[in-house]
């Protein structure tokens, strides 16, 4: 028994022009995906948003001291 030659079709993706939701289910629900993540992920949410937030604090209350500071 031969082989048989088999004729292939290709198949091209392409992306309409006219096509306006490329991504719709990266939107969707975003809030409720971001409280999953953080929920699940608490411990590292905290230890990364923890030393920003303390930083920042930092920095306004320096800078506020510093405005302040030609009134004594």
């Amino acid at each position: 028994m031969g082989k048989q030659p088999v004729k292939l079709k290709a198949v091209v993706y392409a992306l309409s022009p006219f096509q306006q939701k490329i991504m719709p289910g990266l939107w969707k629900d975003l809030p409720g995906k971001i409280h999953h993540k953080v929920s699940e992920n608490w411990i590292s949410a905290t230890l990364l948003l923890g030393p920003l937030i303390g930083t920042y604090s930092y920095v306004q209350h320096f800078l506020e001291k510093e405005k302040l500071e030609h009134r004594y």
